[in-house]
């Protein structure tokens, strides 16, 4: 069964995926095209599929949904390349957009995807005003396209073990301060137990990806009130990850 799945997902991937990279250098249109196809009707399937072969549940609450605004920004903490694809799968209604790494441009797929939809590639090895002035153009364009919903990972690395690590704020402070939209803190977790191929095989046997919404803030029009933020949100996430992982096994409580 592992091997049909993989077929299965194989096909679904990598048609649209080779498709992008065909258009990619050629037309900007039809790059995007593909980005959205894959980001939206893909990823729904990709999740059925996974659901129907390996028993492997998204787990996504929806009471904290229906109360968001109409425009936030997501602010969230890392565990996985997937996490992108959970996030445009739990907010499949709007156009989101990552604050990600550039060294994602060298993942195939991936790293065309996010070029060509407009989201906001960090210099890895660039110097902090290379970065600041990447978050600022990004800010400008969510700004222009109310239909964007940003989402930033302030810990700014994928944690390997599943533990929270530390929220930094510059970027989160440069984002707000551009975008002026309220706060929407969320908490996923599962990807940390996918970081590689044979984690992916064990791990998706029976296995959930679970997200949801803990808190909503006004947007932020003072540093005390976004220094609040930083300070609470990764006291929330770690509370909701250890109710998290109270749960029995096999377990679908959000």
């Amino acid at each position: 069964m592992s091997i049909i799945t993989f077929v299965i997902l194989l096909v679904c991937v990598g048609v649209p995926t080779f498709f992008l990279t065909l258009s990619y250098p050629l037309s900007h249109t039809w790059a995007l095209f593909w980005s959205d196809f894959i980001t939206s009707y893909c990823a729904r399937l990709v999740f059925a599929i996974l659901r129907l072969y390996r028993g492997f549940r998204f787990l996504g609450e929806r009471e904290g949904k229906r109360q968001l605004p109409e425009r936030f920004l997501v602010v969230s903490n890392h565990q996985s390349l997937l996490d992108i694809v959970v996030y445009l799968y739990y907010f499949s209604e709007k156009k989101v957009r990552f604050v990600a790494k550039d060294n994602l441009n060298s993942v195939p797929m991936v790293g065309k995807m996010l070029r060509s939809q407009g989201h906001c590639m960090i210099p890895r090895r660039g110097k902090p005003v290379d970065a600041m002035r990447a978050l600022t153009r990004f800010g400008e364009r969510v700004s222009a396209d109310a239909s964007v919903v940003p989402v930033i990972f302030p810990e700014g690395t994928r944690s390997r073990d599943g533990r929270l690590g530390t929220f930094y704020s510059a970027g989160f402070r440069r984002l707000v301060e551009t975008v002026h939209l309220p706060v929407v803190v969320c908490a996923l977790d599962g990807g940390w137990k996918l970081s590689g191929l044979t984690q992916v095989m064990r791990g998706l046997k029976k296995g959930a990806y679970r997200v949801k919404v803990l808190k909503v803030y006004d947007a932020p029009a003072t540093k005390e009130q976004e220094k609040t933020i930083l300070s609470e949100a990764p006291a929330l996430i770690q509370e909701q990850l250890d109710a998290w992982r109270a749960l029995p096994e096999g377990s679908c409580e959000v």
